[in-house]
């Protein structure tokens, strides 16, 4: 997928990202469930909202494995 840039003198496409050109810093195990989670919801079509804030980030600071259980029950599946 390209982007589009938007200029003045006209639109062009953007080049494909470059993974080699990444920043080489990780992500913190729980902003990276706290992001898991979000998208878990979105995707269970339960959009959360700014009030769920505080229990998102609760549940973000338990285990991994207790993170996985919760996605499997947004996913429906055993």
């Amino acid at each position: 997928m390209t982007a589009t840039a938007f200029t003045r003198d006209g639109d062009y496409l953007l080049p494909p990202p470059r993974p080699a050109d990444r920043l080489g810093a990780g992500i913190d195990p729980r902003d990276r469930r706290r992001l898991d989670l979000h998208a878990a919801l979105t995707a269970a079509g339960i959009p959360p909202r700014p009030e769920d804030r505080e229990a998102i980030e609760h549940l973000s600071a338990l285990s991994a494995g207790i993170n996985s259980t919760i996605h499997r029950w947004l996913r429906h599946t055993l």
